[in-house]
């Protein structure tokens, strides 16, 4: 244990000198850029002021994060498309989104390693089985990311799936009652903003994107490439195809709003018939051993109690 809260104190000893020689030479940079700009020392002052509201530890990260993405860095333009598409189905859609999370996996993966590196070594394990640990623990903090990244995508998916039919019903209301099919959009990703903050999201930046001359096909094609919900994909269709054929989108809504809202009711029934299965496990394992003891244990003291005074039964 010692030689572990020592190892800690080195690499954070390391981080915090070299944190402070990048600090002080990008805030020197910094300085240096606003007085070519022509800034003032009270636009200075006044920028200093708000950088230091900044947390450390993003500071740290903004820093660090070039260097620890390049061992990941995606080696195509495609791939890093790619991955930007998947953090965006998981709601990150920031500029610092894609490197933020290849440095976590580089960092995560060498910090793991070398921790398991020393517990092992403090441990007195072999070569071979350091080793071992060594690279267990850098595959766990190098695929961390990459599981979480799911589940956040999963439990998004989960949201917009759930808000779609509400949606849709707003979304028939308001073009029935005489607004576009832009108009219809906007109101609906206003109104559903405290009910279903995700999907409205979704909505606002379509309409965002019509709005700065994007077709409304492709706005909506691009708000179900976001999303990655099969459901949300097919309305985009169903709505391009209705547009193209000069059918009624309200019809079509309609039925895609009551197919919708049936899926999520026999999906509601298939998770509470899943509960009786589910229930098996913690009740094999936490309640009927200690229902059994309740119930057999006192009928057990009695018949030990019995063997032991009853020599009978073999007792002394």
């Amino acid at each position: 244990m010692e030689l572990i809260g020592v190892g800690v104190l080195v690499v954070l000893s390391i981080a915090g000198v070299l944190y402070s020689l990048l600090s002080g030479r990008g805030d020197e940079q910094d300085v240096i850029k606003r007085r070519m700009a022509g800034h003032s020392a009270v636009d200075e002052t006044e920028a200093l002021r708000k950088e230091a509201h900044t947390s450390v530890a993003q500071k740290m990260m903004d820093r660090v994060a070039p260097m620890a993405m390049k061992p990941v860095m995606p080696k195509s333009d495609s791939e890093m498309t790619g991955l930007r598409i998947k953090l965006s189905t998981a709601g990150f859609r920031g500029e610092r989104a894609p490197a933020m999370y290849l440095a976590s996996k580089t960092i995560l993966g060498g910090g793991l390693a070398l921790i398991v590196l020393i517990a092992s070594w403090a441990q007195g394990r072999g070569l071979q089985g350091t080793l071992a640990f060594t690279v267990f623990g850098a595959a766990i903090g190098f695929m961390g990311p990459n599981i979480w990244l799911w589940m956040a995508a999963r439990k998004r998916a989960e949201l917009i799936r759930n808000g779609l039919p509400d949606s849709l019903d707003l979304l028939v209301i308001s073009v029935e009652a005489g607004l576009a099919m832009d108009g219809a959009i906007q109101r609906v990703g206003d109104e559903m903003r405290n009910v279903h903050p995700v999907l409205s999201e979704e909505f606002q930046i379509a309409t965002v994107e019509t709005q700065m001359g994007v077709p409304r096909h492709e706005a909506l094609a691009n708000m179900a490439r976001r999303s990655g919900v099969q459901e949300v994909q097919s309305l985009v269709a169903l709505v391009n195809q209705a547009e193209k054929f000069g059918t009624s989108i309200a019809a079509t809504l309609r039925n895609q709003a009551d197919a919708l809202r049936t899926k999520r009711r026999q999906a509601a029934e298939e998770r509470a018939q899943k509960t009786t299965v589910k229930l098996m496990a913690p009740l094999m394992l936490f309640i009927f051993p200690a229902v059994f003891v309740v119930l057999l244990g006192p009928a057990a003291l009695s018949l030990y109690d019995n063997m032991i005074n009853n020599p009978l039964m073999g007792g002394g």
